[in-house]
């Protein structure tokens, strides 16, 4: 049975319907597989298998009755620890939270259950959601099952981990700045940053926070892009009061065919030198769309400062996140601040300053974004999508001893400022458009590639599907070794 466990969700969901293979028995498969794999990778952090189990169980009845609960019946699933699932741990890594045990599940959490899956545990993620590696003092490191010395990146790092090593045929993460898109780069899988604003946070929240952050979104996670199309239908739409009134009918892809589509490729930028073995792989996606037909360009680009454009998300980002960190956090920022020059650009410069900012100048800098919007919009009228990096290398080296602001990784032989890479995150972050990481290939030395795929404001199934015909032209989710 080793092969089901790397097969789309969307396959498993037709076998389990053909009754090919029983829901019970295709989660025991996951939960035997977790039970070997997962002690070297710990990935998956708290499981909740009788649950799961009963769940399956009921799932197989109803299946013999001819009832079918939906689109995902019977497919098991893990999730982000940083989503509430009544009955399970969500501490977002935080010891503090070591006890908090939600007694409502999110709202994603519902619309997935409602659409049949059975979920079986949650996954790790890096302290307070806020680093592309993934480890906490609460329950440790996650490694990248492509190289267990190297960090599966973050912060939905436990759920690609998973997903890549064949533990679970399902996920959901979020993304503020890349933390859905730069894990599945690292690990080879499929996700999907949403448009900001279609899929409900609700549940995706710390405690006496329920406001959702500006720029934050959930969205899925897979091994296919129909898994990602499949999911993002099942967990998108309003919710809470706004379910009163609106209703969220997203545009069908503008193509269904590869040669069809207008691409204009991005692989380089002077805020984040790119390791060539990103930019190789970039490029091969660039000559399979010319070759399948595809209008490609690679000058074609908005009507945007990308450096400014880069210096507004920082600052927008740090005042989306400092209101849900602790007050100790923005206390020592203000005394960092306070000796750090007025002329000093550095990221770590920007970020403090954009914790401790005042309203005003926070409303000035969206109205910047708001310009940027626009012109973005402008560009997909000539553009159907936008190809460039999801990060400025391959997976990097666990690196934990250096705090953030200070730490640097290696790209073409020369180390680089680790936060640089902020920039092709905010690409589609900040002006609140879809971004779909898909894989690209692997590096020379057997690491994945992930190609990001960026799209017009709600048009999110125009990305997934292109990521979908991409496959057929280059390949899509290879399983690392190992773990057949």
């Amino acid at each position: 049975m080793s092969e089901l466990a790397f097969l789309p969700a969307f396959e498993l969901a037709r076998r389990i319907q053909a009754k090919e293979v029983g829901c019970l028995e295709i989660l025991n498969h996951f939960l035997e597989r977790v039970e070997r794999y997962n002690p070297a990778l710990n990935a998956i952090i708290e499981l909740d298998a009788d649950r799961a189990r009963d769940r399956a169980r009921q799932a197989d009845v109803a299946l013999a009755k001819g009832e079918i609960w939906g689109p995902l019946h019977g497919v098991p699933m893990t999730i982000k620890e940083a989503f509430g699932v009544a009955g399970m741990h969500m501490t977002w890594g935080d010891p503090e939270l070591a006890s908090h045990v939600p007694d409502a599940n999110a709202t994603v959490v519902d619309r997935l259950m409602d659409a049949g899956v059975t979920l079986f545990g949650t996954t790790n993620v890096p302290l307070w959601l806020m680093d592309w590696q993934t480890y906490n003092t609460l329950y440790g490191t996650t490694n990248n099952p492509w190289d267990l010395s190297r960090a599966p990146g973050g912060s939905s790092g436990g759920s690609v981990a998973a997903l890549a090593a064949g533990l679970s045929a399902l996920d959901a993460g979020s993304d503020i700045g890349s933390s859905i898109r730069n894990p599945a780069h690292y690990c080879g899988v499929y996700g999907h940053k949403p448009t900001f604003g279609i899929l409900p946070t609700t549940g995706h929240d710390l405690p006496d926070y329920p406001k959702p952050l500006d720029i934050l979104v959930v969205g899925p996670l897979a091994r296919s892009a129909e898994d990602l199309a499949i999911a993002l239908d099942v967990m998108a739409g309003p919710d809470g009061v706004d379910a009163k009134a609106w209703k969220l009918e997203l545009p069908r892809p503008r193509h269904t065919k590869l040669a069809d589509y207008r691409v204009a490729v991005m692989s380089d930028s002077p805020v984040c030198a790119v390791d060539t073995d990103v930019t190789d792989r970039i490029q091969v996606v660039a000559d399979a769309c010319a070759t399948a037909g595809a209008t490609v360009s690679d000058s074609a680009r908005p009507a945007v400062d990308m450096t400014a454009a880069h210096a507004n998300y920082i600052q927008l980002l740090r005042g989306a996140t400092a209101g849900v960190l602790p007050q100790s956090f923005i206390d020592k920022a203000a005394e960092d601040v306070a000796t750090i020059p007025a002329d000093d650009e550095s990221f770590r410069a920007r970020a403090l300053r954009g914790a401790l900012q005042s309203h005003r100048d926070w409303s000035i800098a969206d109205q910047q974004r708001t310009r940027d919007c626009a012109a973005w919009e402008e560009f997909f009228r000539d553009w159907d999508v936008l190809l460039c990096p999801v990060a400025a290398s391959a997976a990097i080296p666990h690196q934990q001893d250096v705090e953030r602001f200070f730490r640097t990784i290696t790209v073409n032989g020369k180390p680089e400022n680790y936060n640089d890479q902020l920039f092709w995150a905010g690409i589609s972050c900040n002006v609140y458009l879809p971004g779909t990481s898909a894989p690209a290939g692997l590096t020379p030395s057997g690491l994945p590639v992930g190609v990001q795929i960026v799209g017009a404001h709600l048009e999110d199934h125009t990305t997934i599907e292109f990521a979908r015909l991409l496959a057929d032209e280059i390949g899509g989710f290879v399983p690392p070794p190992g773990y057949q």
